[in-house]
């Protein structure tokens, strides 16, 4: 709880310098938002990660709430799943339609990618859940006001034109994890300081509800 509630803080910083790059919200549901993640109700028993700093706790809730099923399922396989045994690739959850993309590779984009504008996404349909098992992921959330669509919209996928000195950098470690909501501009697999670029991450896709 004590490392829960260290994240909550730093959250409320990174929102504080980072306000073009996600939606913004009346601080009454802000707060409401960020006690109901400290609170832990939308664990199930989930124990192995909390929140990294930068999830947007206001979509979280929102979502949460609109689609409890898919949520409660998501964290309750996670808890019963040994996530380094598991082979990679798709695998189902039962009893849902969720599917869990075991990745086992290396963040590949470099700061020169960035500079050219490579690996940005969002999604409209589905949400990105990301989990790093093993290893450390690197990631850019893109600034909404400098940042514009590149081409049409593809099967749930968009990607931008970008400034690299307005990215908002930073990365995903285990026991914590990532949630990218259709407001987070991002690019993923960023190579990050660390020694070793390999790294397991987990990517399960969550419906957006409207």
């Amino acid at each position: 709880m004590r490392k829960l509630m260290t994240a909550l803080v730093i959250l409320v910083s990174v929102l504080a310098n980072a306000q073009t790059y996600t939606n913004q919200y009346p601080k009454e549901l802000t707060r409401l938002a960020q006690k109901w993640v400290e609170k832990g109700a939308w664990r199930n028993g989930f124990t192995k990660a909390s929140p990294a700093p930068t999830v947007n706790v206001v979509e979280f809730y929102l979502q949460y709430h609109k689609n409890p099923e898919q949520w409660k399922a998501l964290f309750q396989w996670l808890q019963a799943t040994d996530l380094l045994a598991i082979p990679a690739g798709r695998t189902p959850i039962p009893g849902t339609t969720l599917t869990v993309s075991v990745e086992d590779g290396d963040n590949w984009c470099s700061q020169d990618d960035l500079r050219k504008g490579k690996g940005s996404e969002s999604h409209y349909q589905k949400i990105d859940f990301m989990y790093v098992v093993s290893g450390t992921e690197g990631f850019c959330r893109l600034d909404h006001e400098t940042s514009h669509p590149l081409a049409d919209y593809k099967p749930d996928r968009l990607e931008y034109a970008f400034e690299y000195d307005r990215l908002q950098q930073f990365t995903s470690i285990p026991g914590t994890f990532n949630i990218m909501f259709p407001c987070d501009w991002h690019v993923a697999k960023v190579k990050t300081t660390e020694e070793s670029q390999r790294l397991r991450v987990l990517v399960i896709k969550v419906d957006n509800k409207f």
